[in-house]
């Protein structure tokens, strides 16, 4: 059973570092639910009210920052809401429609179509699509740090 645990701990923790990148992936909840796994398969002792205070902490962040970041890099270059919101469903749809690389085509053309639709000049509307991206990446880079920094605290609490 001791088998069984880890392995669906450790699966959680790879779900939830490829979600840092793919967002379809629950990212950041699964890597919380793997937290949980361990403690139904062994203990929960090894756990106490600081720990879930940080854990939570990292978990609200990441909600917050997924968006905001994202936002950030289309509002930085001139955005529209228009434009926040073709990013985000380009950043849902994209890598379904053009894989593998919708992931990053995605957000740039549903930022631009956002921004032309919002009555926005085609170079404007372009440098806005080049906002999302930026916004996506620096949106990944910050998620697979703190993602990583749940794993390792896992690691140093239980051990």
């Amino acid at each position: 059973m001791d088998v069984l645990g880890w392995i669906i701990v450790i699966a959680l923790f790879v779900v939830g570092m490829a979600g840092a990148i793919y967002p379809i992936l629950p990212g950041v909840v699964a890597i919380y639910l793997g937290l949980f796994v361990y403690g139904w398969f062994f203990t929960f002792g090894h756990y106490n009210v600081w720990f879930w205070i940080i854990q939570t902490l990292i978990l609200i962040v990441l909600f917050i920052a997924d968006y905001a970041v994202n936002a950030w890099g289309v509002k930085k270059l001139g955005g529209s809401k228009a434009s926040v919101w073709g990013s985000t469903i380009g950043l849902i749809i994209g890598p379904f429609a053009l894989p593998p690389f919708g992931l990053i085509i995605g957000p740039f053309i549903g930022a631009l179509i956002g921004e032309m639709m919002a009555g926005s000049p085609p170079g404007k509307s372009v440098k806005v699509g080049l906002g999302s991206v930026l916004g996506l990446f620096s949106s990944i880079v910050v998620k697979i740090i703190l993602q990583l920094a749940m794993i390792i605290i896992f690691f140093i609490w239980i051990f």
